[in-house]
Formats: structure tokens, C-alpha cells, sequence
């Protein structure tokens, strides 16, 4: 998370209001140098083009019913499964969104439930199938867990 938001800061910082246009109007070295690797530039790229030429509709969205919205998601090139289900539940604030394999919820589950070994992530998948239609709500907590236990948020 922190990696990623710094990433933000400077592409922020490098062109202002963070759009498409703007995207689209680095080169690949200055993408490099604000922290994107040469395939999530070709990725954000290809998502910015697609924005831009009205190909990809963020807000239709909103009023897809979770598959579908996760299906056209991981339609879009660089997008995949983990990606879509995190969009689910951050930017359309869907109540049962589940990153499935996210390593940060797999460890928290796994500590709180005081597990010898790190579960799998099928595992875990088993364990928030019980938290239905609310695994958004128990993510973030189990999300808010582990970065406080490691000291990178304060302790509520």
C-alpha cells in the first residue's frame, strides 16, 4: 500500500490532477522513474486509452451487480481477479467484496486464529464465506489489523 501510494504522490506531483491525458503523455522513462515497471505503465496506459477512446466505463460500473462488474473488470488487459475484487470493494464500497489471496488478510486471519502455519488462501476463502454478505467490512478490519500490529497505522 505504501508503495503504491507513493507512486500516486509522484505521478501526482509530476502532471498535477492525476487523468487519463495526463497519463498518456509520459514517456516510458519518465513512468520508470516515478515507479512503474514497463508492464504496469503498458497496462495503465492501455486503461488510460481505453478511458479516453470510451471503451472502458468506470462509472456503468456502479450499476452492475458484483460479477458482472468483477467479469468486466477482468476484462480490461492487466486486470485480474485480485485487482477487480479490490476495486469492488475500495471504489465501488461493495459490502462483500473478498480480495481472495490477498498475503496482508491470509496473515491476519492466520494470527488471529493463532494457526501454527499460514493458512492457504483457499483456506481463508473457507473461513470469510462465513462473514457473507459482509466480507468488505471483515477485510478492512483484518486489513487494519495487520498493518497495526506491524506499526505502519496507529492502534485504534
Amino acid at each position: 500500500m505504501e508503495s503504491a501510494q507513493a507512486t500516486f504522490t509522484k505521478l501526482e506531483n509530476t502532471i498535477g490532477s492525476v487523468n487519463p491525458e495526463g497519463f498518456v503523455s509520459l514517456d516510458v522513462d519518465k513512468l520508470r522513474a516515478i515507479g512503474f515497471s514497463r508492464q504496469k505503465a503498458s497496462y495503465v496506459r492501455g486503461v488510460a486509452q481505453g478511458i479516453m477512446a470510451g471503451e472502458i466505463d468506470f462509472e456503468a460500473l456502479q450499476s452492475m451487480d458484483d460479477d458482472e462488474a468483477r467479469t468486466r473488470l477482468m476484462q480490461i488487459r492487466g486486470i485480474g481477479a485480485w485487482t477487480a475484487d479490490t476495486y469492488l470493494l475500495f471504489a465501488l464500497r461493495r459490502p462483500d467484496a473478498w480480495p481472495s489471496g490477498d498475503l496482508a488478510l491470509v496473515k491476519a486471519i492466520g494470527e488471529l486464529r493463532g494457526l501454527p502455519t499460514t493458512p492457504s488462501s483457499e483456506e481463508v476463502d473457507r473461513i470469510a464465506d462465513h462473514w457473507k454478505p459482509w466480507r468488505a467490512v471483515a477485510a478492512r478490519i483484518l486489513w487494519h489489523y495487520y498493518l497495526s500490529e506491524r506499526g505502519r497505522i496507529a492502534r485504534a
